[in-house]
Parts: C-alpha cells; structure tokens; sequence
C-alpha cells in the first residue's frame, strides 16, 4: 500500500520450551473471579468465534472464514512493579459486520497463571492505562454514549465512569499526581468541548451539507475534513476519582495531535513526575499536504504555558516521544529528510537536563519502528525492519552499538520492566501472541495462545526465504510457501504478491489482508520478492526505487520468479497469476503492459493507472513529489516515463479490478481508468466495487467477499483444464 506519514508504523503455534500457555481463550461466566471483573450486564454473552476451531479448506490450510474471526490482539500495559499484564482482544461479531474489544489481564508472576477477561460489557473497552500503584486500572468504552474514560479496581467492584464529557475521547494517559491525559477532536474555534458539540448538533439540523475550503487536504485517507482538529487535553481527578473541566494544551497550535490518520497514543508521553507532556504534532497550513515536518512539543500537564517546540529547525520527520524512567532523556523517532516519508528513521536522545541531543543509531543502516527505555535509562530496546524479518535490539546509548536480542519474526510494541521486556510477536504462520524476553539471559517465552483453539485443526504452509542475484546484480530477498497438504512430487499453480509501499515489505508477519497463508490453504503455491525500494535492507536499498518504479522492481520480479522456479520444483510456472494492491496495484498494470504474457490472470486492488491524475487527485502530496523528484507541473518526465497508461495498448491479460470508493489515496476513478481500458480492448476482466471501505478492506463481510472473489478469479485461470490450454496455446 502507498502508505500515510508517519506509519508507526503492527506467537508461536507451537508452545516454547518454558513457556506457559493457556488454552482458553475466555473463560466461562462461572470461572471469572468475582473480585476482578465487571458484572456480566447482559443476559447471554458474546460467544467469540476464537473459542471454537475454525473450518479448514481441503487440503486442511487456513481459509477466509477463519482468517476473519482470529481474535487479535494489542495494547498492552504492564503494571508498574511488573506483576501483571493488561491487553486488549478484538473479537469478530459476523453479525454486527465488526469486532468488538474488551480487556484482559495475566498475572505475569505464576507461569501457570489464565488470562482473565475484565471486561464484558458490550460496548467492550480498550486503551488500558495503569495508575501509579498499579491498583486501579483506566481504560476506554463507549458503554456511556460515546468513548469516555473508566476505571476498575483490581481488588473488586464493577467499572466506574471517569469521565462524562459532552464528546468522546481517544488516546488516554494516566499522568502522577492525580491527572489524565487524553485527545478529543474539537473545531478550532472552540475553547470548550461543549462548543464542538453545540457546533455539531446545529450541523445535523442544518439544511445544507455544503462545505467550503481555503486550501487543500480537503479529505485525507478515507475523511473530508470538518474543521476539526485532534487537540490534547488534561484534567485533574477529583477525591471521588471524577474527571473534572479539561484544560486545552494544544493551545494556538493548529495541527492534529496525534497525526492523522495512523498517528495514536504512542505520540504522546509524559514525564515519570506527571508534570510534563511530550507529543508530536505537524502544524496545519497551506503547504501541510506537502509537509513531512513533525516536530515534538513540551508543555506542562496543567497547561501554565504555551507548547515549547523542542525539534525546531529538523525539518523531517519527528515522532514518538519517549521519556526515561529517571525523566531526565527524551528518545523519539526522526528522520532528517524533509518531504520524505521513507527516509531512514533514526533513535534520537535528548539530554532534558544539558540539552544535547545525540543521534544514538547514526552509523546503522537500519530504520527504528519501537523505543521502550530499560529501568537504568542507559538502555533503549527497538524494533526494526532486518532482511526479511522485524525483531527486537537492544542499544546501549553510550556506546552507540545496535544489538539484536530476538530472532526471526515480527516483534513489535516492547514494554519494559525491570529486566523483562514484554512485547508482541506475528510471523507467517501464526497471528500475534505476547511474548517476555528476559534481558538477563536472553530467553524467550509465549505468554498468549488467543487462538489456540481457533487454529487447532488448521495446518499452514511451510515458508523458506531464498535470495538471488537482481537489477544491478544486488542481493534481493523473496519468501516462497509451499501450499497446506503439500505432497512431495506434485507441483502447485502460483500465486506470485506483490507488496505495496512501495517502501514496504512482505517480510515475517502476519496479515489480515494479504495474507499468503489463504492462498496456501487454497492450494497454491505463494511467491513474493522484496525488490528494491523495500524496508529492511538499508536505506539506499530503499532509496533506489526514487524515480525507478518501473525499473530495478520489475527487473526483480522477473529475476526472482526465474530463481523461484528454478529453486523449487514444485512450483508450476505455467500456471502463474500476480496479485497487488496500492503500488503492487500500479505494479501490476505495469507488469500488464511491459510483462505481458507472462501470467494467466491478474489482480489490481487501488492500484495506479495514470500518474499525472494521480499526483493532482490524491491527498498527501509529499509522496508522489519525492518518489518522482517534484510536483507533476515541474517534473512531468518522471511521471510519464513509469505511467502504465502509456501501455495500455499492450494489454492482454484477464484482470479483476478492486477499489474501495472511500479511498482518497489512490482516488476511485484510477480503477474505474483501469476497468475502462480493459473492457474497452475486449480483455476478460471484473470490477469489484466497495462503497463503504478506504484503501483497505476492513469490514469482516467484506473482507470474506474479497477473499472469495479473488480466490475464485484465480481457480478460474489456474485450476480450470480449459483455461490453462488456452493459456498455453496462447504462449
């Protein structure tokens, strides 16, 4: 996908050695100590599809119906003394076409400990927050109306509303001293909550829906903007534990915090004293569409004065704010090339004490995605992207050296206590789980098996990483997956992905929308390249697909389909279709006019066909202007040089066409050009239509549609004796 700014950018099925691991996914009513979870309010309980197996394709591999309701899981939030943990599980309801999230906790002391649900209300919660003691825990739900803060104290009794604010909140923080933190979106010229939500009641009894704009981001990812802003605000916590009046501390800034649209909590921090607020925010304005230049702010939690900007004069991008344990470093994330949001991301520290600021990952050629201090201060764990894989480091501050402390997978959201750090772990063939690391010696252990029963009938595909010789004779990396079933001697038609970015990767992870195991399940064998431009590999690996979109990548697709079969025998490469979405979209219309009778069939989710409307369509303009050198009126060479649409005429392969009409990246009508062309030519193909979805397919019902659609094109061209004869013939 050709992704947002500041993407922050998201569990073993076998039990490791060690390990404790329960089994239950939720436990029943009647097993949900009294003394620690809410009163069950309704009548019959959200039965979750995780705690049943799910159904298998033929040949036993995951298929969509179960993909789609994995409970997933996220937030977490470790009491201050280390002893428990609390997360967050999102649950599929197919009949609410959602999911619904509530909270659970592990006593991180007794490795024979359950997970324990806190939360059952409908509504659900998420967002858990420890208070100082570790006694109370705050979260959000929106069981009141609207998403609000609430409270629940581990040593019993049901829930307790917070806050009762006449708009719903987001990212809530729990400072010392006796406040809470947290966003609402507000319009700029309301100096109360109350003012927004005057001004949205006379909205909705207005006879007019008309808006009307000074400048541009007139709508960004999948929203036209209100007026609005995402502000930061704090209140004190009264003796009976009520939030009272908010203070506004964003004050005259005028930009979102966190950043829109994926910018959450993780933009905001504050000092271990509660008094101090650090968070990142890029100021709105005319040239804010072409705008990389976040900055980190200061202010004091009790809004006594106005927002210091800390990261004046870096004019790329600085996020996530991190302060140590002792308050007395700042770590955040930055990159220095302004306009360029796939610049390598750098760890920098800030002394708050001297004021130096070190850059502490100068001389490594990696991008940091995760900054979680260890208890001294001298020590910061991360997560990055390394050839193929996303695991943790450790970076010892004075020394300035970068070391791995796991393997393999993908790690991500570290938490650090005392010497444990607790995090969260996906790879190809398992959803994400928690995991511990034990900095002292460098063990590992799964704490979480959430979809245990799920997944118990399911095999997935074996996987293996394999390089080859690519554009300029470089190493290039791919993952080839053999189908679920495999039968040695057989040979399996290919489903060959693309990854979108193009400043991304199909690296150790886990998907819900391209997902190589589905296709696995179904029968196929899955091959996808990490060609140049791709994360993890360096930074002028990732830099040279800057004004090459069509070059080196191409070149590296072939090269690695060509090694792939040579490689692995049981990959059929007359029976072959490519697959991709956003640049993996543009890169299959490109593959359609300058790879032409390479496969038997395409799919082209929000893909690019024409780079010159594109540039004048789409909303975040920072990336079309550094991937091709400049806006289209100034650079339009580089535009047309890699613009499928000038290859039209070279068309020849069936091709299923998706778009989501809510998608402001890569604008509707790009597909509605696509199918155009192909329907006007004569070539087989269908669109597929989603009027209620962005860039990505979200909802679960649709998401299913999806699956089966683009399975069902595949079948059609690669398991149909008819079709393949005529595909043969035609080459």
């Amino acid at each position: 996908m050709i992704r947002a700014a500041i993407l922050s950018p998201l569990a073993f099925a076998a039990v490791l050695s060690g390990c404790a691991v329960s089994d239950a996914v939720m436990p029943a009513a009647d097993d949900v100590p009294a003394e620690a979870v809410e009163s069950i309010e309704t009548p019959e309980r959200f039965v979750p599809p995780s705690t049943k197996p799910g159904p298998v394709s033929e040949n036993g591999g995951l298929i969509v119906e179960t993909l789609a309701t994995l409970a997933r899981v996220s937030s977490l939030a470790v009491s201050p003394d280390g002893s428990t943990l609390a997360y967050v599980i999102r649950e599929t309801d197919l009949e609410a076409d959602g999911g619904r999230t509530d909270i659970w906790s592990l006593d991180l002391t007794d490795d024979s400990a359950d997970p324990v649900q806190l939360t059952t209300h409908p509504s659900g919660g998420s967002s858990p927050v420890w208070n100082a003691d570790g006694g109370t825990l705050y979260f959000l739900s929106s069981r009141s109306g609207s998403s609000q803060a609430w409270r629940i104290d581990l040593a019993g009794g049901a829930p307790v509303q917070v806050t009762d604010y006449p708009v719903g909140i987001a990212n809530l923080k729990v400072l010392a001293g006796g406040r809470i933190a947290f966003t609402a979106d507000v319009f700029r010229s309301c100096d109360t909550l109350q003012c927004t939500a005057d001004i949205l009641a006379e909205r909705e009894a207005s006879p007019t829906s008309a808006l009307q704009y000074d400048k541009v981001f007139v709508r960004h990812w999948d929203t036209w903007e209100d007026g609005r802003r995402s502000a930061l605000f704090t209140a004190s916590l009264g003796e009976d534990g009520a939030a009272g009046d908010p203070t506004n501390l964003s004050g005259s800034l005028d930009g979102d915090t966190p950043s829109v649209p994926f910018g959450g909590g993780g933009e905001i921090a504050a000092s271990p004293d509660g008094q101090t607020l650090y968070f990142a925010l890029r100021e709105a304005g005319k040239t804010e569409p072409w705008s990389t230049d976040l900055d980190i702010y200061a202010v004091p939690a009790d809004g006594s004065a106005a927002p210091a900007n800390l990261t004046d004069g870096m004019d790329g991008t600085d996020t996530h704010p991190e302060v140590s344990p002792d308050g007395r470093k700042l770590a955040w994330l930055s990159m220095a090339r302004a306009g360029y949001e796939s610049d390598q991301t750098d760890l920098m520290v800030l002394d708050l004490e001297t004021g130096d600021m070190t850059n502490s990952t100068a001389d490594w050629d990696r991008s940091v995605s995760d900054i979680a201090f260890a208890a001294d201060g001298a020590t910061v764990i991360i997560s990055a992207s390394d050839t193929g894989t996303h695991p943790l480091f450790r970076v010892d501050l004075a020394a300035g050296e970068v070391t791995p402390v796991t393997t393999g997978a993908y790690a991500s959201s570290p938490v650090v206590r005392g010497d444990q750090v607790i995090y969260l772990e996906r790879a190809l063939n398992r959803p994400v789980d928690i995991h511990a690391l034990d900095l002292a010696s460098g063990e590992t252990r799964q704490l979480t098996d959430a979809n245990a029963v799920r997944l118990s009938k399911t095999e997935m595909g074996e996987y293996e990483q394999f390089s080859f010789a690519g554009a300029n004779d470089e190493t290039v990396y791919g993952y080839a997956m053999k189908p679920a079933g495999f039968e040695e001697g057989e040979t399996y038609p290919i489903a060959f992905i693309v990854h979108g970015g193009p400043q991304g990767s199909f690296s150790e992870g886990w998907s819900y929308r391209w997902n190589p195991q589905i296709y696995a399940g179904a029968g196929y064998g899955v091959v996808f390249i990490d060609f140049h431009g791709s994360a993890g590999y360096g930074q002028a690996f990732m830099d040279s697909i800057n004004q090459d979109w069509g070059g080196k990548p191409l070149e590296d697709l072939q090269k690695g389909l060509v090694a792939a079969l040579e490689r692995y025998d049981w990959l059929d490469g007359e029976r072959t279709c490519a697959l991709g979405a956003s640049y993996g979209g543009y890169m299959i219309n490109w593959i359609a006019g300058n790879w032409p009778d390479r496969f038997d069939c395409l799919v082209n989710h929000d893909g690019l066909f024409d780079l010159r409307s594109f540039y004048y369509s789409t909303e975040e303009l920072w990336f079309p202007e550094w991937d091709f050198g400049g806006p289209y009126f100034e650079n339009p060479d580089s535009y047309e040089r890699w613009n499928p649409v000038h290859h039209v005429q070279k068309w020849q392969t069936p091709m299923l066409v998706i778009q989501g009409e809510l998608d402001f990246r890569v604008p509707p009508e790009q597909s509605l050009a696509t199918f155009n062309a192909l329907q006007r030519q004569g070539i087989e193909s269908e669109l597929l239509w989603f009027p209620d979805e962005n860039h990505w397919v979200l909802k679960p019902n649709n998401s299913m549609k999806w699956h089966h659609t683009v399975l069902g094109w595949l079948d059609r061209y690669l398991k149909t004796p008819e079709t393949q004869d005529e595909a043969s013939e035609a080459r």
